[in-house]
């Protein structure tokens, strides 16, 4: 036998021997799979803070945050600036910084090339064009303008944090189509139009004056009366004052629902209808 069928034969025999092995063990391979990754978590870092925790969190944050503002939807919280913390007194601390821009030079003069012996004379005597003022600003001034940056900082962040305090409302008026406010409004329109039948103004009904006038009235949370404000008068005085009245009549209503989000105030924007035959409507 050559020494290449030798060699041939050798692995052959090698490569049979491990193929055994393999199917009298049962060894098997397998791929390892990568391991599960984690989930992400969106946190959103807010400037102000609140010491109450909602009921109902909108998003994560790292402080507790009550929102505010007249926006019925939840939005992402944004802010003009950005603080790792809210800061509880105003501090203002400039760091003076090196002027970058160099000191502006006034421009090189310009020289008159002439002959010794010409037909015309030029007049080469040196002119200095006027260039306006432009120093530096000193190390006073800068110090200044970097305090007048950090008090509007201050005062936006003051005003940042009273927007997000302010109470949650809600406006509604005839075409409200959520259940829960429509149901409310509409025992509360019933409650307002069986006292006002009731406390019908005597001097509208000896002078026999009708009309009609758009009213807005404020709900606190627990039913009480936040405000009153007329948008659209009567053009008389007895109604409009007729119509304020039987509402603080009415009182107490009943507290805002529960159901829905949690809002601070409610305001109801109706028309009211003084009718002929001493009728009070409210559409």
């Amino acid at each position: 036998m050559s020494s290449g069928s030798a060699d041939r034969f050798g692995v052959t025999f090698l490569f049979s021997l491990i193929a055994h092995a393999v199917v009298a063990l049962g060894i098997t391979f397998s791929i390892e799979k990568p391991a599960p990754s984690l989930p992400a978590l969106d946190v959103i870092l807010v400037q102000s803070a609140s010491g109450k925790a909602p009921e109902k969190a909108d998003f994560l944050a790292q402080a507790n945050n009550t929102g505010g503002g007249d926006s019925e939807k939840a939005r992402r919280p944004t802010d003009p600036l950005s603080s790792p913390i809210p800061k509880p007194i105003a501090g203002i601390t400039p760091r003076p910084t090196e002027n970058g821009a160099p000191r502006p030079t006034a421009p090189s003069r310009t020289e008159l090339l002439t002959t010794r012996s010409a037909e015309r004379s030029v007049d080469s005597s040196p002119e200095t064009p006027d260039t306006p003022d432009l120093h530096a600003p000193s190390e006073r001034e800068i110090i200044e303008r970097k305090l007048e940056m950090a008090r509007l900082a201050q005062e936006i962040q003051r005003e940042t944090e009273q927007y997000a305090k302010r109470p949650k409302r809600k406006y509604i008026s005839a075409n409200t189509k959520e259940y829960a406010y429509a149901s409310y409004m509409s025992a509360w329109v019933a409650r307002i139009e069986r006292i006002g039948n009731l406390n019908y103004p005597d001097e509208a009904r000896r002078q026999e004056v009708h009309g009609q006038l758009v009213l807005t009235v404020g709900l606190n949370r627990d039913g009480s009366i936040k405000s009153i404000d007329i948008i659209q008068p009567s053009g008389h005085k007895i109604l409009d004052d007729a119509a304020i009245r039987i509402v603080n009549l009415a009182t107490p209503f009943n507290p805002l629902p529960k159901n829905v989000d949690a809002i601070d105030e409610l305001y109801i924007t109706r028309t009211w209808q003084f009718l002929e035959g001493n009728i009070l409507r409210n559409r």
